[in-house]
């Protein structure tokens, strides 16, 4: 639609002269116009809302669901072994030189002992033919659909496991930017503060009630301020780049974010303990419990080898022979041939490569138990550890909120004083930069809080 009206509107020489200049100026003929305009959409999602995009567009995905596709095409593949396999076939040949026989040449009066040579058959010869076949019995087939079925849940589980992953990603992501855009805010405010100490200070400074050097100083203080801010403007924009990259979205795209720091719930006082921990919530334990189930049904497909294969088969055919290049002429006669059969396979001896073959299935089933094992301890492991690091996360947000307090209160304080002459101006600098630093530790602590509630979600396989 955009590129209709576009072209409608370069055709019109009355009305081209301005929008061209200002197409032209923006770059809007570069190859990528179109993907631009169309990336252009404002959207503004809560956290589940930019999950739910990220699971629909996000590259890893998507590939992920067609993983699963090709795994059930896959069952699909192997079902239609069991049903009937029919082909046809067609032969043509020319003989440049009619094969030669040579037989006995007494049977044309000649000499005892002595060949003739004799040219049998024509210059043209064509066979046509249908042939069918049908599985009877086959231990691997039967065992095979089951392993492919299984195969299947193991790719959906791991689609399972990627959509999780995918979850995390964006929801750190997502609360990255929040945070950075609190520094901001907090930035903004502190900024004002200072450019409006720092022209009172002016005021004061005109008046002889203070020296320069406590102007130069504050001054120093607000661009550093300055500098900085600029510094964290830009850390919002790559965060937001970032969030929409994991979001599979284009990075170009308007994107405002609807959730609140303040809605986060970092309350672990009802999360189960790993004694009462259900496995199955872990998308990785079912995994490795799929793993263990194909190492069975593998297990049992090597016991089943002993067994016999049996099929059925038929097939039908017509052949002519020509001297003349008039195969396809329905005047003539083809020979017709038909064949019925069936036939049973039964492996006798293979060099015991059989027992090897039961053995390393044996063997890989009990892998498969160890690593089920394993996985239990890694979760207690990983469910102890999100919970630690979680509540030291929390209780360091909490020191930090009544460090900040604090901060501003001694803020607060040396200003008036310094206001009344009674402080200095040293005094009022550090107690702002410890004021600044108190907020970025606050804001440091808020993050990493963030973080370990994700992981401690993810732990608990709260995260879908």
């Amino acid at each position: 639609m955009k590129c209709k009206v576009f072209m409608n509107s370069f055709r019109e020489k009355s009305q081209m002269s301005k929008k061209l200049i200002i197409i032209i100026g923006l770059g809007l003929f570069s190859p990528n116009f179109f993907s631009q305009a169309k990336d252009s959409s404002a959207f503004s999602f809560s956290l589940q809302q930019a999950v739910n995009y990220a699971l629909e567009n996000q590259k890893d995905v998507k590939n992920a669901i067609i993983d699963e596709q090709i795994a059930q095409k896959r069952v699909n593949e192997i079902m239609g072994m069991g049903l009937p396999q029919i082909n046809s076939s067609f032969d043509l040949r020319e003989f440049i030189e009619i094969p030669t026989s040579l037989i006995p040449a007494d049977f044309f009066g000649g000499a005892p002992g002595t060949f003739a040579a004799v040219k049998f058959g024509t210059k043209y010869n064509a066979t046509a033919g249908l042939d069918a076949s049908q599985l009877i019995f086959s231990g691997d087939y039967f065992l095979g659909i089951k392993a492919s079925k299984a195969f299947v849940e193991m790719s959906t589980k791991s689609t399972q496991r990627t959509k999780i992953e995918t979850a995390a990603t964006v929801s750190k992501a997502y609360y990255t930017v929040l945070v950075n855009d609190e520094r901001v805010k907090l930035m903004n405010a502190t900024i004002e503060r200072i450019k409006k100490t720092l022209d009172g200070t002016k005021i004061l400074l005109d008046n002889g009630f203070v020296e320069k050097i406590d102007y130069d100083m504050l001054t120093v203080t607000y661009n550093n301020l300055l500098v900085e801010q600029e510094k964290i403007q830009r850390l919002v924009t790559l965060s937001s780049y970032l969030l929409k990259y994991q979001m599979g979205m284009d990075i170009n795209a308007s994107l405002t974010l609807t959730d609140k720091l303040a809605d986060i719930k970092l309350d672990i006082s009802n999360s189960a303990s790993a004694q009462k921990f259900d496995y199955e919530k872990r998308v990785e334990y079912n995994l490795f419990q799929t793993q263990y189930k194909l190492a069975k049904l593998d297990f049992k497909r090597q016991r089943l080898s002993y067994l016999p294969t049996a099929f059925a088969y038929g097939s039908m055919s017509g052949g002519a022979q020509r001297n003349e290049f008039d195969i396809f002429d329905t005047s003539k006669k083809w020979y017709p041939t038909s064949v019925i059969g069936a036939k049973v396979t039964m492996p006798i001896f293979t060099g015991f490569q059989r027992h090897s073959k039961n053995q390393q299935a044996k063997l890989s089933v009990q892998k498969a138990e160890n690593n089920i094992e394993f996985i239990k301890k890694s979760i207690d492991l990983e469910l102890a550890s999100a919970t630690t690091i979680l509540q030291n996360a929390s209780s360091s947000l909490e020191n930090q909120k009544k460090n900040i307090t604090i901060a501003e209160d001694v803020v607060r304080v040396s200003r008036l004083k310094f206001e009344q002459g009674v402080g200095t101006n040293i005094e009022m600098i550090t107690a702002e930069t410890n004021l600044k630093e108190a907020q970025t530790n606050y804001y440091n602590a808020l993050f990493e809080a963030v973080i370990a509630k994700i992981d401690f979600d993810k732990a608990n396989g709260n995260l879908k």
